[in-house]
């Protein structure tokens, strides 16, 4: 780092100011005090001497008044600071410097320090969120593999149950796994207060890909496709977003009847991208449709060992760091629709 930039701005011009004080208000009171004393007759000997030292006492006066009175306030926020760094390495992360401060540099540093002081409690809550919900969803899957691994230890076992136990015990590992995953990135970000890294790239290829990666899905189940998709650049997080299309194509691919229909349009609509991807499978009630984006919610307990029941609450977080919204449209028996909306015209930062 270059020491020069160290004291840029209006803090340099600060310090710069009380040096310029100090020797005005110095030379000041030396002439003033030099004056008086010489009209009053005391330097009519060893003037040299007496001239020096008034101006040396004035001097070392004058400099510690003003840097007390000056100093002060800086001093303060210094240590502010490092009483909040003490707080911090407590363990203690409710910390907030007050920001309300004259001088941009000291400003600066008091808001990045509330900023590491969120960025250290999301990172907390982070772990501990993680282990609350590993203590709670991963009971399930582990208690299968525990018993399936139970039932291969009994001898003579045809082979049809030996390949039948070893695909639940690989099964419910792989959930394990994804469910991993899935926890870990939404915990990161549903405390994370720094915005997503971005760059431009096309969003209408990204959703053609994501169709592409789940051909084998709605191959099997012979589902027409309508696409309708603008060109459109986006500036976003790409792989975050990906996410959020194979979380909803996948959903409308598993809930789609064989034969079925999927549809998936992308417009442009006043200053917003819009995504809207529908299907015509058995549709939500309306409490499942209220409780949709809950973490670990599943409303249909059948298909429960197909996800982790996070796919939508991911998929609704990461649209909110994007700043902009998800909707679902969906009735029992009519199809569910699923609508994002993107704001358009942001540069990579």
């Amino acid at each position: 780092m270059d020491k020069n930039k160290l004291l840029p701005g209006k803090l340099s011009a600060l310090f710069s100011l009380l040096t310029f004080l100090t020797l005005t208000v110095t030379l000041f009171l030396s002439s003033f005090l030099t004056r008086l004393l010489a009209q009053a007759g005391f330097l009519e000997q060893q003037s040299h001497r007496i001239l020096v030292f008034i101006i040396a006492a004035v001097s070392v006066l004058t400099g510690t008044a003003l840097s007390h009175f000056a100093g002060r306030p800086i001093l303060k926020i210094i240590a502010s600071i490092s009483l909040g760094a003490t707080e911090i390495a407590k363990g203690n992360f409710d910390i907030t410097l007050d920001e309300s401060i004259p001088v941009k540099e000291l400003r600066d540093m008091a808001r990045n320090f509330n900023l590491m002081a969120k960025e250290l409690a999301g990172t907390e809550m982070l772990r501990t969120d993680f282990v609350e919900n590993v203590s709670h969803e991963f009971k399930t899957p582990l208690s299968a593999i525990e018993g399936y691994a139970t039932l291969l230890q009994k001898k003579n076992l045809c082979e049809e149950k030996l390949c039948e136990y070893t695909r639940k015990i690989l099964s419910n590992t792989r959930r394990l796994s994804t469910l991993t995953s899935d926890i870990l990135l939404l915990s990161r970000l549903e405390n994370q207060e720094i915005g997503v890294a971005r760059e431009l790239f096309c969003l209408d290829e990204q959703l053609r890909e994501c169709l592409l990666f789940l051909e084998s899905g709605w191959s099997e189940k012979n589902l027409e496709l309508e696409i309708d998709l603008d060109g459109a650049d986006y500036c976003g997080n790409k792989d975050l977003l990906a996410h959020v299309w194979q979380n909803i194509l996948g959903n409308a691919v598993k809930f789609a009847p064989y034969g079925g229909q999927i549809h998936v349009r992308l417009r442009r609509e006043n200053g917003f991208l819009a995504v809207h991807i529908a299907d015509n499978g058995n549709g939500m009630s309306e409490e499942v449709r209220r409780r949709v984006f809950e973490k670990f919610y599943q409303g249909d307990p059948s298909r429960s060992c197909e996800g982790s029941g996070l796919g939508l609450s991911l998929a609704k977080r990461i649209v909110d760091l994007h700043g902009g919204s998800i909707f679902v449209a969906s009735e029992e028996g009519n199809g569910t629709a699923f609508t994002v909306m993107l704001p358009n015209g942001q540069n990579p930062g």
